[in-house]
């Protein structure tokens, strides 16, 4: 299962903020999800920020760890050869089947160019290989979308949660099947995070949110790469 765009023929060209997105997304869900399955996964949600999920994530000045995983290719990609190439943002999503991930990525890679200015782009997802290569064709993305198996990377950044089980069952339900989609029986998944990192691993910016509707603006993302490039 994956979410379709309108279009995908071509890389998304939508110039919106992704506030602005988001919005009419939540429009359509609360319009077409059943109340009682909203009432589900606002709980889940109300859950994971009672626990603070986001107040133990690796914080602005802390050293990242270091990592190699593959890309949607099947190709090793280790952090610290693109960090060589400057600086790096990474944004941890859940999944293709999620809107706001896909969302968010396709909202990326209009910006790409800019971020290359100062660096390099990657997301990471607890997908396999072959569901990476499927979001990375299907939307068109130019960037690395990389393997975290088992979320062993996600859980060094401290992202990691597991699904509780009501909706375990609605995911189950809508064919959300994440034992397929990410080749193991966890039902483990990261809170959506960005992050960017400096060309020595430091952590010079870090947002992550329990609410995975809500993700920050990649102009805010462009914004801070220039303020930092200009020191």
């Amino acid at each position: 299962m994956k979410w379709r765009s309108l279009e995908e023929s071509v890389p998304a060209t939508d110039q919106r903020p992704l506030r602005e997105v988001f919005a009419e997304r939540r429009d359509l869900i609360a319009k077409y999800v059943p109340p009682e399955t909203q009432v589900i996964h606002a709980r889940a949600v109300a859950e994971l920020k009672q626990r603070h999920l986001s107040a133990n994530i690796l914080t602005v000045g802390a050293k990242a760890p270091q990592f190699e995983l593959q890309d949607h290719d099947g190709k090793i990609v280790s952090s610290s050869n693109l960090l060589t190439k400057g600086r790096l943002v990474l944004c941890f999503i859940r999944g293709r089947w999620c809107p706001f991930c896909v969302g968010q990525m396709e909202a990326m890679n209009l910006i790409l160019p800019q971020i290359e200015q100062a660096g390099g782009l990657v997301a990471i997802s607890p997908q396999t290989v072959k569901q990476s290569f499927f979001t990375h064709d299907q939307h068109k993305l130019r960037f690395p979308l990389l393997s975290d198996a088992g979320n062993q990377v996600a859980r060094q950044f401290g992202l990691t949660y597991r699904v509780p089980p009501l909706q375990e069952a609605v995911y189950r339900r809508a064919f959300v099947n994440l034992p397929f989609t990410n080749g193991d029986e966890s039902w483990e998944l990261p809170i959506p995070a960005t992050y960017v990192l400096d060309r020595d691993g430091t952590v010079l910016y870090a947002s992550a949110n329990e609410d995975y509707t809500e993700r920050p603006e990649p102009a805010e993302i462009v914004s801070l790469l220039h303020s930092i490039s200009s020191r």
